[in-house]
Order: C-alpha cells, then sequence, then structure tokens
C-alpha cells in the first residue's frame, strides 16, 4: 500500500491525498476504482491491439484508448507530485517510478516514432503493478519478506553458486561430445537455469553416462533448494509479528471509516440548517 502523510500539507493537498487514496468523504473510492478499471482496460487494449486482420478503425479506436490512458495516468503523477509532502523522495520511490512509467514510455514512442522499441511498450506494462498500490494483502507481503530478506539473501547466494557449478559441471562433462551445444561456461548457463529450476525444456540435453549422472544430482538439489524460498515466506506471512501488524492496519482503516463517516454526519447537519 501507498505510504501517505496524515495530517501534512495545505489543505488542498490533504483533499488530493484523500481523492487519490480513497479516503475523501464525498467520492470515496470511486477514484481508485477509475484508476484500477482504467488500468486493466489499457492491458486489454494492448493485448487486443496485437490481433491480426483487426479493422482499421478498430486500431485507430485502440491507439486512442491508450493516448486517453497515458493522459490520465499523467494527470494521476502530477497530482500525486503535487500533494505529495516529500517531492523528491515521491519521485525516486518505488510507487513514483511505477506511476513514471505508467505513461513516461508512450510518450517517448510518441515523439521518436520508433515502433521497434520493444523495452519501451515493456515498461508501459509497469501500471499493472499499480492495482497493488491499495492492496492490504501487497502491505503483508512487503513486510513478509523485508522480515526473512537475510534468509533469501542467503538463499540467492546458494542458487547463483549452484548456477555457476552446474555450467562448469556441465561444461566438462559435454563440451566433447556436444561442442556446438556447450560450447563454453556462459552457454552452458541456459542449460543450467533450466536444470536448477526443474523446468526441463528439452532443447538441451546431456548424452554422456558423466553428464547425464550429474544432470541427475543437479535435478534433485534444484527440488531442494528453489523450495526453500516459497516456504521461508509463508512461515514470515503466518507469524505473529505479520498479524499484529495487520490488526494495526485494521484499527487504522476502521478509524479513517469513522472520521469519513463524521465529516457526512456534518456535511448533511449543515445542509439541513441551510434549508
Amino acid at each position: 500500500m501507498r505510504a501517505t502523510d496524515h495530517g501534512s500539507g495545505t489543505a488542498q493537498q490533504l483533499r488530493i491525498r484523500g481523492l487519490l487514496n480513497g479516503r475523501d468523504a464525498r467520492w470515496g473510492a470511486a477514484p481508485i476504482l477509475f484508476l484500477h478499471g482504467l488500468i486493466l482496460a489499457s492491458a486489454f487494449a494492448y493485448a487486443l491491439a496485437t490481433v491480426p486482420n483487426l479493422p482499421p478503425a478498430a486500431y485507430q479506436a485502440l491507439y486512442a484508448f491508450e493516448r486517453f490512458a497515458a493522459f490520465m495516468f499523467f494527470i494521476e503523477y502530477g497530482l500525486r507530485f503535487f500533494a505529495a509532502r516529500h517531492r523528491l523522495s515521491y519521485v525516486f520511490s518505488f510507487w513514483g517510478i511505477i506511476d513514471l512509467l505508467a505513461w513516461l514510455p508512450f510518450i517517448i514512442l510518441e515523439m521518436s516514432g520508433a515502433s521497434v522499441l520493444r523495452l519501451l511498450r515493456l515498461l508501459l506494462l509497469a501500471r499493472m503493478l499499480k492495482l497493488l498500490g491499495h492492496s492490504r494483502a501487497m502491505d503483508r507481503l512487503v513486510l513478509a519478506l523485508r522480515s526473512v530478506r537475510q534468509e533469501l539473501t542467503l538463499f540467492f547466494c546458494v542458487a547463483a553458486l549452484l548456477l555457476y557449478v552446474g555450467s562448469v559441471g556441465i561444461y566438462l562433462f559435454e563440451h566433447e561430445a556436444q561442442p556446438e551445444v556447450f560450447s563454453s561456461v556462459p552457454a552452458a548457463l541456459w542449460w543450467s537455469v533450466v536444470t536448477l529450476t526443474t523446468v526441463g525444456y528439452g532443447d538441451v540435453v546431456p548424452i554422456t553416462l558423466g553428464g547425464r549422472i550429474f544432470t541427475s544430482g543437479l535435478l534433485l538439489l534444484g527440488v531442494g533448494i528453489f523450495a526453500v524460498p516459497a516456504g521461508v515466506i509463508t512461515s514470515a506471512l503466518i507469524s505473529r509479528d505479520i498479524e499484529d501488524i495487520e490488526e494495526t492496519l485494521e484499527k487504522i482503516e476502521t478509524s479513517e471509516q469513522k472520521t469519513r463517516n463524521q465529516k457526512r454526519a456534518v456535511a448533511k447537519g449543515g445542509k439541513h440548517k441551510s434549508n
């Protein structure tokens, strides 16, 4: 969930934060639902635009919708930048970068006209991450990852070591038998990744006895090693610390809901008096 600055800034900044974070007394979660719907619709439009043999009018409509979506995300970015308490911190924060990537690659493509810039088009998909900006489940996952970051760092170090050992080992066993396939240790890295993750595409396979025995051992290690993160993260998710933090989040949400209800009641009371 995005970090918010409660009670800091001008009245206009506080109102904009409330709108963009779904806490406005009048509009409630409507702006958030609109943005989420726009994200999903833009993702659907992006996929539909890759379908061949559509009518030219359909491509034009999809492109026009993409321009509209980019413009709306640009407006959102500007509002969040204006309402941020520490604007520079927002610009370089995780969600600030995601908000920027939601519209900037499209603008660059518009200016350059380079339809072959696949990386920029791929970066446009970063807007999908905006769906997680207001998810309490995402909060729990982030907290869980933080609590086990040392264990995960150790896992990635061990995994990287095994990838290197697997690449060197299969190169030594298979290079003479398959010099074109296992031409070098870096070339064998693809096989090592596929084998350790137990995917096994079958495009590159060992044919020597030593290579097959080595592969069998590496597969067993892969099953054990790559199952570790799932257990570690699951354990963190159900730990008491995460549950306590979730209870705190629920209390904050309940308090904010009461505040919104009080504001609505005051607003209604003011209307009745004026009548």
